[in-house]
């Protein structure tokens, strides 16, 4: 469940409160008088997958004036086209200064909740988890895994600190799967999950018996990749990459595998249509 208090969120709504007013919204304070109130509505203007509204009552406090903020959904909701998703009540210029980075945030993180939706529907029929990875905007990490994860993708690794995940520069470094296995096996696996790539079946064999639990093959073919899947046996989990889009996720889920990644859910979504309408006292 997304701590959408988070120190790293509340650092990332603070730029972008800073990049947008900066010393203040000079149309606004010049057009809408200080004790002018209003009621503001956002809406959807397109079916998505909700992501982000969690934002709002964060965003208000920072500003100060506004008298209550209802939301009428939550993030991972299927909205439809025209549908109402909050409702914010107070001082108009709050209301106004704040709507383009609540915009922002919410059409962002809900174009990649519509995209994560998407793949996971694809895959729904199969035991396989559809994961993100660390393809995300810098600095929005915590906010579009939330999103990934609101379109029920499963969150893979935050960062390089939370799992290990030895790929093949690691490997070559090391001087072989054994070696590098075997110091993070003494060091590491008892606190952190450890995942290694695996480059052929040499590779796999003197993995599988340095007593590796979790897979990663990559850039293989549907066909490939069953194969080796099949020959690993449920000796240890199996994660596919490379190649995975919305196209091909449904033929690589069905090889048997127990995770997909696709940094594609982060770094393709295209932002959704939402809008906010005014109405002054």
């Amino acid at each position: 469940m997304t701590d959408w208090r988070h120190p790293e969120i509340d650092a990332i709504i603070d730029l972008a409160l800073r990049e947008d007013i900066g010393e203040g919204d000079v149309t606004t304070t010049t057009c809408i008088p200080a004790d002018r109130t209003a009621t503001g509505r956002f809406y959807a203007r397109q079916d998505l997958v909700l992501a982000g509204v969690e934002l709002l009552p964060a965003i208000y406090e920072r500003r100060g004036g506004v008298s209550s903020v209802e939301l009428l959904h939550a993030s991972g909701d299927a909205v439809p086209k025209d549908e109402i998703v909050a409702r914010v009540r107070g001082r108009a210029r709050t209301l106004l200064e704040c709507e383009r980075t609540v915009l922002n945030f919410m059409q962002r993180l809900s174009g990649v909740a519509s995209l994560a939706r998407l793949y996971t529907e694809a895959v729904k029929h199969t035991k396989c988890r559809v994961l993100d990875t660390r393809k995300t905007t810098p600095g929005l990490r915590r906010l579009e895994k939330a999103a990934a994860a609101a379109g029920g993708v499963t969150n893979h690794r935050m960062g390089l600190y939370d799992a290990v995940l030895i790929k093949n520069n690691h490997i070559t470094e090391a001087g072989g799967v054994r070696q590098a296995l075997s110091r993070f096996h003494t060091q590491v696996a008892p606190l952190l999950p450890v995942e290694i790539e695996i480059r052929s079946r040499a590779e796999l064999d003197e993995a599988l018996a340095a007593g590796a639990t979790h897979i990663l093959l990559d850039n293989l073919t549907p066909k490939k990749a069953a194969e080796e899947i099949r020959y690993i046996g449920g000796r240890a989990r199996v994660e596919l990459s490379g190649n995975i889009n919305l196209n091909t996720v449904c033929a690589y889920a069905e090889t048997g595998a127990d995770f997909v990644s696709c940094g594609a859910i982060t770094h393709q979504a295209q932002s959704c249509n939402l809008n906010f309408r005014i109405e002054l006292d």
